[in-house]
């Protein structure tokens, strides 16, 4: 190591690695995803016989809007 980081390497406290040398990065932007962070996902893990019929995103969404379309209607003879 030349003298230059042993110095940085002596005055710093935090685990990071002496060669991040996060001066030179430029355009970043505190909190740019910290609004999606806080609204949340909801991710679903699916079990490999449903992950078989149901491929993508678009064919669980079709199916479980049929259900709750059948679901509303049971209730509405139910009443």
């Amino acid at each position: 190591m030349n003298d230059e980081i042993m110095k940085k390497a002596e005055k710093t406290t935090d685990d990071l690695r002496l060669e991040y040398d996060f001066s030179k990065m430029k355009g970043g932007v505190r909190g740019k995803y910290l609004q999606r962070y806080r609204a949340g996902t909801n991710i679903v893990k699916l079990e490999p016989d449903v992950a078989e019929v149901f491929t993508d995103d678009a064919s669980i969404n079709e199916a479980l809007r049929s259900l709750i379309e059948l679901a509303k209607n049971q209730v509405k003879l139910a009443h």
